[in-house]
């Protein structure tokens, strides 16, 4: 269940994306699912991704991009800016939607869902 709604999430955050849509809450939704990938799946694997299980360097950088995207704002040719909503959600209040909200929304699901396997000893 929750692969299937990362995916559909990353899909439909990455559409608004494109078109510059509601972009520092799209960003933040990056942020969440990158943060959980992060936890559950890449940490332990070290830092490139070419390593065995694929390591937490390419999560990383999709987080900070889209945090960094937040930041900078959608641009002119979007439809934030045909909204007229591109200035308040850009700048400082669009870093802290995309990390504050992604973050509290991967924390949230963690501490609601995920239940790690234990490590029995040697």
């Amino acid at each position: 269940m929750h692969a299937l709604a990362s995916g559909w999430t990353e899909l439909a955050a990455g559409a608004c994306l494109v078109a510059g849509l509601m972009t520092s809450f799209q960003c933040a939704a990056v942020v969440g699912v990158m943060a959980v990938a992060f936890v559950t799946a890449h940490r332990t694997n070290g830092f490139f991704i070419f390593r065995p299980g694929q390591g937490w360097d390419y999560v990383a950088f999709l987080a900070l991009t889209a945090v960094a995207l937040a930041g900078f704002g959608p641009g002119e040719f979007s439809l934030d800016h045909a909204l007229g909503i591109d200035g308040d959600l850009d700048g400082t209040v669009g870093l802290a939607v995309a990390a504050g909200l992604g973050l509290a929304g991967a924390t949230a699901l963690l501490l609601a869902c995920w239940r790690p396997v234990p490590v029995e000893p040697a």
